[in-house]
């Protein structure tokens, strides 16, 4: 087994806690939770709604995955963390699947939380492969 790699990527949102953006060894790729967080402006307020969040979460996910030369197409699983689980849930579904091809919906875990950072609604984290 090789040592891993560790990913620190500048287009993506700034960190709110130490870590890297992920962390890859192996072929697999580990992408930290993104935030509702603007990537140009980590001091503007996040959006609103759990639908823009969510929008947001994906999009900072896609940069993340693009810096490191993958797409949403080489996810595996992911998991999604909401604040407000029965009124968010049904709404965060339809924003985040309208990203994946259907028929090539990752396996997912999706928790209710009692807080996130940021006061964000959603966070989602994801795990990728590397073609072989």
């Amino acid at each position: 087994m090789s040592l891993p790699t560790f990913h620190l990527v500048d287009a993506a949102p700034q960190a709110v806690a130490p870590f890297s953006q992920a962390a890859e060894i192996d072929g697999w790729v580990f992408l930290t939770g993104q935030m509702p967080t603007w990537p140009d402006d980590p001091d503007k307020p996040l959006p609103d709604g759990i639908d823009a969040q969510t929008r947001r979460v994906m999009d900072n996910l896609i940069i993340v995955l693009e810096a490191v030369g993958l797409s949403l197409d080489n996810v595996v699983q992911v998991r999604a963390f909401l604040t407000e689980f029965d009124r968010d849930y049904a709404a965060m579904n339809a924003a985040y699947q309208s990203y994946f091809e259907p028929g090539s919906l990752p396996a997912r875990t999706c928790v209710g939380v009692t807080g996130l950072a940021v006061g964000a609604l959603v966070e989602i984290d994801l795990v990728a492969r590397r073609p072989q």
